[in-house]
């Protein structure tokens, strides 16, 4: 079931600017460690940058709450497996509001989709939950 769906559109140029004049100040209280040096590793920074601000945006639109009620950017990062699927990992208040809004019995997943084309970045975030799986030992 679905229990959350959020996205966000995000202007590159604006995400690049703040970088030009905020710098680490704005990286270090926005983004994750891993989320700096992935973005530092592209090449095309600000882009990078921009989607995972539109995927936290999402997120917190998908917790129903928005960037509001405790929840802080870094409860919310976005990393990538190795075939590039990106993946969002959530902690601290979201990972207290994703429990929440997750049905006893269940447990949640959250996708992400990320996208960019100058100067736009965009991400949809769905969390659904489903059922856990009942392990059974043989006596």
């Amino acid at each position: 079931m679905i229990i959350g769906i959020g996205t966000d559109l995000a202007n590159i140029e604006r995400i690049e600017g703040t970088l030009a004049r905020f710098g680490d100040r704005f990286r270090n209280r926005v983004f994750t460690e891993r989320e700096q040096t992935r973005a530092e590793n592209r090449a095309n920074a600000p882009a990078t940058y921009a989607k995972r601000w539109a995927a936290k945006e999402a997120c917190s639109k998908a917790l129903g709450t928005g960037l509001r009620m405790g929840i802080a950017w870094k409860d919310m990062a976005v990393s990538n497996l190795h075939t590039g699927q990106p993946i969002m990992h959530v902690t601290g208040w979201a990972k207290a509001r994703l429990e929440q809004l997750t049905p006893p019995g269940h447990e949640a997943v959250i996708h992400v989709s990320l996208t960019d084309d100058h100067p736009w970045a965009q991400a949809f975030v769905v969390i659904h939950a489903h059922p856990k799986q009942v392990t059974r030992t043989l006596p």
